[in-house]
């Protein structure tokens, strides 16, 4: 059955990206007749999801958000035997070009994927036959015909699950329950920053019956926060606020960003939560808002029953160069100075992986470079002619892309962009909606209609795959690309580690030495993020991926979602 009607119309702006609602509410039709088997998904279930090899139940695959995966049928000696076992078409206007998520699988009879993507889209799929059960569109119930603005993308990443609800963020800076058995929408959380220049892309987190929520819109000059929502009513427990007033100078906190624009990690034996923090507001002026701008681009652990601060590390203070904070963090635990220590990894747009005490937020290692450094911190120029190349770009560095941990080699696999930027900050910066909040400008070479000569010192690889030892902070190993590339990867027990990249292939890497050992190639760019799970009724493993393109810079725009399976 097809949609006979859009619910928005996307448009490129000066400012930005304006997504215009068109409908008067939430659209979901029934696209087969096959029923949802029913199944509570319980807090056990969740917490248990990392290690079970039949589900993925949370964006990164389990709380700590490892991006691994217990399913064991796909080895590296098989693998070469992986195939592809059925796609799934996005709608090619609106959705192309949007993919950026991660499934989710429940481990029902059949199993049911629950696939996002831009601009608010979520359907259910029969994960054993590739059969869209009902599709599900967002759009806001009290619509004033305004467009909302938001940065840097109308993606969707994901959703999260707990008993017969779904859970999924709204462009427009809300969170929406959905029935997972019908596609039914069930009440809205109003987050009330609609129109001041949040947004929302990532998958949220429900942790001990609450979601785990955070605000997008740093070029926009929103005041940041994290929050918690009561998951069986949509009411808000409480709401921190990521630009304290009393540690900021002057009035410069009230639109200082430190967005958490993407999925919160939890450690649910300590109730702490990890959030990935975004660029202070304005980006790349930092005249106008002085001192270290505490909690900007930085890891911050938080309190998941009243949203204390346990800790926080800041990988730039006082950034100008839009370094955001942003790939979610990983828990895990390893050998360390004789002991076993509980640590928390992130893979920064500064181009390091910095690995810190989960209890208390030390630096315990940073890496060497996972992608090229050139003049950094140097501070933009007024013009910019005078500002010299530097690396990482504006975009990084590892920017939103989810690393993956491999519990097998203890390496974190990170995927990095490695291009120059020109920064340029102007004088006196007004924050005016809708216009974005820059502070200035910056440019990146690739995007550039005549850059000029590139610097000698860039090799020209535009994205750099590697896999880092976080404990020694040794690079192990490398492969670069020729094309933009965003996404993250997935690491299994069997010691195999999948990624795409920008050129439309999808990878398998031997995780211990970097051998590319199965590809397979898609007509679009794959930006999105793998994940798997075991299906005991057929003895078959599944992989699965987004190829649409997406991203800040893509170069192969589609609407595929691909399956892939191997049988034990």
């Amino acid at each position: 059955m097809s949609i006979d009607r859009q619910h928005a119309e996307v448009k490129r702006t000066d400012e930005g990206i304006a997504i215009e609602y068109l409908a008067d509410g939430p659209t979901t039709v029934r696209q087969s007749d096959q029923q949802i088997p029913r199944l509570n998904v319980t807090q056990e279930m969740l917490a248990e999801s990392g290690d079970d090899p039949e589900s993925w139940l949370m964006y990164g695959g389990g709380y700590s958000q490892q991006r691994f995966t217990t399913a064991d049928v796909i080895t590296p000696e098989n693998v070469d035997r992986l195939s592809l076992e059925y796609t799934i078409e996005a709608e090619s206007d609106v959705e192309r070009g949007k993919l950026e998520g991660t499934p989710v699988v429940v481990p029902s009879d059949p199993p049911i994927m629950y696939q996002t993507n831009g601009p608010d889209v979520l359907r259910a799929v029969n994960a054993r036959s590739g059969e869209v059960v009902w599709t599900y569109r967002y759009a806001p119930e009290d619509d004033d015909g305004q467009p909302a603005l938001l940065c840097c993308g109308s993606n969707n990443r994901g959703v999260a699950v707990l008993g017969d609800t779904l859970y999924m963020t709204t462009l427009d800076a809300n969170v929406v329950a959905i029935d997972r058995y019908t596609g039914e929408q069930q009440w809205v959380y109003d987050s009330a920053a609609t129109d001041q220049g949040y947004s929302a892309t990532w998958a949220p987190v429900v942790y001990d019956g609450s979601i785990l929520n955070g605000s997008g819109g740093g070029e926009y000059g929103i005041r940041g926060f994290i929050e918690s929502i009561d998951a069986e009513t949509g009411e808000r427990e409480w709401r921190r606020w990521t630009t304290p007033k009393d540690q900021w100078i002057g009035d410069s906190w009230e639109h200082g960003a430190a967005p958490n624009w993407m999925t919160i990690t939890v450690d649910s034996d300590a109730d702490t939560l990890y959030a990935s923090m975004g660029n202070a507001g304005p980006d790349v002026n930092g005249i106008v808002r002085p001192g270290p701008n505490v909690y900007t681009v930085s890891v911050l652990a938080l309190d998941t029953n009243s949203g204390s601060v346990e800790w926080y590390f800041q990988e730039s203070p006082h950034g100008w160069w839009d370094w955001d904070a942003s790939a979610p963090p990983i828990l895990f635990e390893t050998e360390m100075d004789g002991e076993s220590q509980k640590v928390v990894s992130h893979a920064g747009k500064t181009g390091w992986n910095y690995l810190l005490g989960a209890e208390d937020g030390r630096l315990h290692e940073r890496s060497d470079e996972f992608c090229q450094h050139l003049n950094m911190w140097s501070l933009p120029q007024d013009n910019l002619e005078d500002t010299p190349w530097i690396m990482p770009s504006a975009d990084g560095g590892s920017e939103w892309n989810p690393t993956s941990y491999s519990r097998e080699t203890g390496n974190v696999h990170v995927k990095a962009m490695n291009y120059p930027s020109k920064f340029q900050w102007d004088e006196d910066p007004e924050w005016d909606l809708p216009s974005q909040y820059l502070g200035g400008s910056f440019t990146v070479y690739p995007a550039m209609d005549d850059p000029g000569p590139a610097p000698d010192e860039w090799n020209g690889q535009l994205a750099i795959f590697s896999a880092v030892d976080p404990v020694s902070g040794e690079v192990v190993w490398q492969d670069e690309w020729e094309d933009l590339s965003m996404g993250g990867s997935m690491s299994t027990t069997t010691g195999l580690t999948f990624t795409g990249n920008g050129a439309g292939e999808f990878i398998a890497y031997d995780s211990e030495t970097g051998e590319r050992l199965w590809q397979y190639q898609f007509d679009a760019s794959v930006n999105a993020s793998p994940m798997s799970w075991y299906d005991p009724v057929v003895g078959k493993q599944y992989v699965a991926v987004q190829a649409g393109g997406g991203g800040l810079r893509s170069a192969r725009d589609g609407n595929t979602i691909g399956v892939f399976s191997l049988e034990g």
